[in-house]
């Protein structure tokens, strides 16, 4: 135990950006461990900004080194540029990393309760034993209990140990996560233990034992709400969806963010800084559920009244199809009469026909403009209102919609329902919708989900189509640096129909397009500047540091629900009558086999001929099959 009322302690911190960025949540946390250790060395793997380096060195000395060796290698350098004498002379040594967020509660108190322990090492959080070596380098052959590596506070009784540093002074260079964890974190513990040294952690965990075996990422909101742990992962936005649907129905991060929210005082826009500018879109989509299903009955008509007294709100409709000119007017009805309406078209007699059907229409201000036919609804947006769009606080955007490339003609029109139905449904939805925009300060925009009906089935899981490659491009020409990448999809309008908040997208705008930047007509179907336009604004409202998400009205969410409900039935049944699974990666890697030629040949070699074309097989695969059999047998 650390009988000292002063006790002398070293925090080794490391940090990791890609960019080299400092965001605040790093400050808070130093500042709170600050008020417990005597001294704090910052290591740093990477680049790291001249601002990042001003803040960090408020705290102590910093070393920025080359990126290598994770933070296993950072640990070690930082301790051998102390050297052993020097760290002897602390009672500890904490090696902790911005892995973790926090704390919830101040550090002061995790010390004073292990202060009185008698221990050699100890922790915050464990993790507990899991049968087998996932990562192929424990010398156990299985991942014993062991505290997780972004917490060790190692007392002088372990440092001043020849073990503690002929492990370090040995260590062999980590190549990647899996040596991290296999060849450091997963057996430091035991491996120490077996040596006679006592350890504990401070988060009361025994009793999940049973529970989880990695509470602090399954079920964080428990941790912090009944167990005092004064930290969370950041990992917990954007941690592998396969592993939580293993463990959880998907709800762990969002319980504790609301719990952060609402139940503590911690600051959560210290997670949105990092997160929106750090995270995938898509990964962050999923874990905090920013899915806005609205109902099409207004909630509160006094906040709305307040809102709309304050704000500015707008709605720009590009209007191409007179024969839809009806519908035009009775989607544009459902904003409220505060709004301004601004509609694009591109002939003059259009223009005429839509002045003379909007007459009358109830509003602030209704505006028809005519712009060139070139880039369609996309040039109407960043063209033809591109002088008035900054003067709004919260804009939407649609367009009549026909989608006649597909047959027969209900399959578009149904399309463009699932549009309208999920940004204009009726003025009470869109008075909820402007209420959940100023309700989120850091909501930058809003979009229907994505076609999957007829046709378009693909498109959920080919979000991106033949489109990664030209909006990263654009995204690159715009200097946007959030994440994007090809296996994650974009939160995008791929109707091009959405909710936004102007200073989101004022980058995008600052671009001061004009209409010979986009291509003449007829245009392509896909893979064009206009599809990467409609894929990048997610991005650039990220890159500003909102987030996006989808939005449903009530009465669309029962008809996606069932839609979905009705793909997956389908899906689980084919597997599940072949005696695949039960897990769903199961069943993906099962097909992934099955579609690589040899692992035909394999799965049919494990039961007879005959019935594995009778029951895998489609017929036409059964003749090459046969073909390819006899040429083995031969």
């Amino acid at each position: 135990m650390i009988i000292k009322s002063e006790a002398k302690r070293l925090m080794i911190y490391f940090f990791y950006d890609a960019d080299g960025i400092v965001d605040k949540y790093v400050e808070f946390f130093l500042d709170d461990v600050k008020k417990s250790v005597s001294e704090i060395i910052v290591v740093c793997n990477g680049k790291l900004t001249e601002d990042g380096n001003k803040i960090l060195s408020k705290y102590g000395d910093v070393i920025v080194r080359e990126n290598k060796g994770f933070d296993v290698w950072a640990y070690k350098e930082a301790l051998m540029s102390k050297g052993w004498d020097q760290l002897n002379e602390y009672d500890e040594v904490i090696l902790a990393n911005s892995t973790i967020m926090g704390p919830i509660y101040s550090f002061s108190e995790t010390f004073e309760k292990m202060d009185k322990k008698d221990l050699d090492f100890w922790g915050i959080t464990l993790y507990f034993e899991y049968e087998g070596d996932p990562f192929g380098y424990s010398p156990y052959g299985y991942l014993p209990d062991h505290i997780q590596s972004h917490w060790i506070a190692c007392r002088r009784s372990l440092v001043s140990s020849k073990e503690f540093q002929n492990y370090w002074e040995e260590m062999p260079m980590i190549e990647n996560y899996e040596q991290a964890v296999g060849k450091h974190e997963s057996i430091f513990t035991k491996k120490f233990a077996d040596l006679g040294f006592k350890w504990d952690i401070s988060v009361e965990m025994e009793d999940l034992r049973q529970f989880s075996g990695y509470p602090l990422m399954m079920c964080p909101k428990l941790l912090l709400a009944e167990k005092r742990c004064p930290i969370f992962k950041k990992r917990s936005f954007f941690h592998m969806h396969s592993d939580l649907l293993r463990n959880t129905t998907g709800e762990p991060t969002r319980e504790m963010f609301d719990f952060i929210d609402q139940g503590t005082e911690y600051d959560t826009d210290l997670i949105w800084q990092t997160v929106i500018r750090g995270v995938n879109q898509y990964d962050l989509f999923r874990t905090l559920g920013l899915m806005y299903t609205l109902p099409t009955h207004l909630l509160d008509k006094e906040l709305l009244k307040e809102n709309l007294q304050s704000k500015q709100v707008a709605l720009v409709m590009h209007i191409y199809f007179t024969d839809l000119l009806e519908e035009s007017y009775h989607s544009v009805s459902a904003m409220p009469t505060q709004s301004d309406i601004y509609l694009t078209t591109d002939t003059a007699e259009k223009k005429k026909a839509i002045e003379e059907r909007f007459a009358d229409f109830p509003c602030n201000k209704l505006e028809v403009r005519l712009i060139e036919n070139r880039g369609r609804d996309v040039s109407a947006l960043l063209v033809g209102v591109k002088d008035i769009i900054m003067n709004y606080d919260l804009v939407c955007f649609v367009h009549d919609k026909k989608t006649a490339q597909v047959k027969p003609g209900t399959v578009g029109a149904s399309f463009g329902y699932k549009c309208f139905e999920n940004t204009l449904s009726n003025e009470d939805f869109v008075g909820n919708v402007i209420n959940t925009f100023f309700a989120n300060e850091h909501l930058g925009m809003l979009s229907p989900p994505e076609p999957n009906h007829a046709e378009f089935y693909p498109t959920m899981g080919l979000e991106w189509g033949p489109n990664f490659d030209v909006t990263k491009e654009l995204a690159e020409d715009l200097g946007i640096s959030v994440p994007m990448s090809a296996g994650c999809p974009p939160l995008a309008p791929l109707g091009t129909m959405f909710w936004f908040r102007p200073c989101a997208m004022k980058s995008l705008f600052e671009q001061d397009w004009n209409y010979s930047d986009f291509p003449e007509e007829p245009n392509e179907i896909d893979g064009t500047l206009l599809h990467a336009i409609e894929r990048i604004y997610p991005f650039v409202v990220q890159d500003a540091g909102y987030y996006p998400g989808i939005l449903m009205s009530d009465k669309f969410a029962a008809i996606e629900y069932n839609n979905l409900k009705f793909y997956i039935r389908g899906i689980s049944q084919y597997f599940s009558y072949n005696g695949i699974g039960p897990y769903y990666e199961d069943s993906l890697n099962w097909l992934g086999m099955m579609l690589s030629h040899k692992g035909i040949i394999r799965a049919a070699i494990k039961m007879k001929i005959k019935q594995f074309l009778k029951r895998v097989l489609p017929k036409r695969f059964h003749k090459p099959l046969k073909q390819q059999w006899r040429k083995m047998k031969g």
